[in-house]
């Protein structure tokens, strides 16, 4: 993008539009060309200049920030970052704006909240400068649904914090085969794409998303309901068989582990990995300890560097590895950094993932 990005701030809070302004102006290639305390004002505004960035508070007087982002994407899609403390208390007002197709969300709490905003100053510039290049192509229709919580203000630990590494126990190629999945920002869009291609005879597949706590069931009931396969959230000692795809809860982390010859998961909790809960490089790690060659892993659109070294584990493990392309990722942070470490055999689009599962189905039979 050419110039400084331009952003717009719509919060009823004065605090939060000074607070903001003030953090992002410290960019220098980011400019903040308005604010409003509601979508009324800022459409008056919008008249005169458009921004390349909107960050939308949910709860607003006159029109709220789900409604005005339904506008938007409407006339004039345009990334959207929320910012709102109802990701916190709020699921299902948070779950509609993700399907009107907002980027990601900035979790703001309701007290402390200068703080945090100064706190996470760093965070929020990041956010911008990432949502500025997303790919309006891939955004959600709307009701389709691009949910990821964007989790700012914390410690970014890796998977050693819940699971050590070490030499893979896998067993040699076996008949228990299966997929292991890991995607962010723009992920429920890809995930309902590629789960809904799949029938029912496709190996059983472990998928994070990352997702808040509520918000992985809500998703995996829907999903259920349009694909052949079983979709459903995890539960401990889940097993992981064909026709099913578990999805690691929100706010827990899922690891594969073996019972004889047979794949199980593990729910647990523990810390932020990578700065995520659940976390792929947790689940890619497990799984190229306890699977190993008898494993495909995918890496899909996302924001951050989640999973890209998990899925290069899974490759030094032997496990066959796919990243999705930039072309088609709404966010391409996640399989890029791991394409950089050279842990992706091929790259491919969204659209030939399915097929690839299923060729990968096929060679384990």
């Amino acid at each position: 993008m050419a110039g400084k990005i331009k952003v717009m701030i719509i919060d009823d809070s004065a605090l939060v539009r000074q607070v903001v302004s003030q953090a992002l102006s410290r960019d220098p290639g980011i400019e903040v060309i308005a604010t409003a305390s509601d979508p009324v004002f800022a459409i008056d505004k919008l008249r005169q200049a458009w921004p390349d960035v909107f960050i939308v508070d949910i709860e607003m007087p006159r029109m709220d920030g789900i409604s005005f982002l339904r506008k938007v994407m409407t006339e004039r899609p345009t990334p959207v970052i929320i910012c709102s403390s109802l990701a916190e208390n709020g699921a299902q007002a948070t779950f509609d704006a993700m399907a009107a197709g907002a980027v990601t969300i900035i979790t703001k709490p309701k007290a402390a909240l200068k703080s945090f905003l100064e706190d996470a100053s760093n965070d929020i510039v990041q956010a911008v400068r990432t949502a500025a290049r997303a790919n309006l192509r891939a955004l959600p229709r709307p009701g389709t649904g691009n949910l990821t919580v964007n989790p700012f203000h914390r410690p970014k630990l890796s998977a050693d914090a819940v699971i050590a590494p070490g030499a893979p126990t896998a067993m040699a190629k076996t008949t228990e085969q299966l997929i292991a999945i890991g995607t962010s920002t723009g992920g429920t869009q890809a995930l309902e794409a590629v789960l809904t291609r799949l029938p029912a005879t496709c190996l059983g597949i472990v998928i994070v998303q990352h997702m808040p706590e509520k918000f992985t069931a809500m998703f995996a009931e829907r999903l259920n309901g349009l694909c052949d396969i079983e979709v459903r959230e995890a539960r401990d000692g889940d097993r992981v068989m064909p026709g099913r795809a578990l999805i690691a809860p929100g706010g827990r982390h899922m690891m594969l582990k073996r019972s004889g010859a047979q794949y199980q998961v593990e729910v647990v909790d523990g810390p932020l990995v990578n700065r995520h809960k659940p976390s792929v490089d947790v689940l890619f790690r497990s799984v190229a300890k306890f699977a190993g060659s008898n494993a495909l892993g995918i890496i899909m659109t996302g924001m951050g560097d989640d999973g890209a070294r998990g899925l290069q584990e899974m490759h030094a493990a032997g496990a066959r590895t796919i990243a999705q392309d930039e072309a088609s990722c709404v966010v391409f942070g996640m399989p890029r950094e791991a394409i950089k470490l050279g842990a992706a055999d091929e790259v491919m689009g969204l659209e030939r993932i399915p097929e690839a599962m299923m060729a990968y189905t096929r060679s384990a039979s």
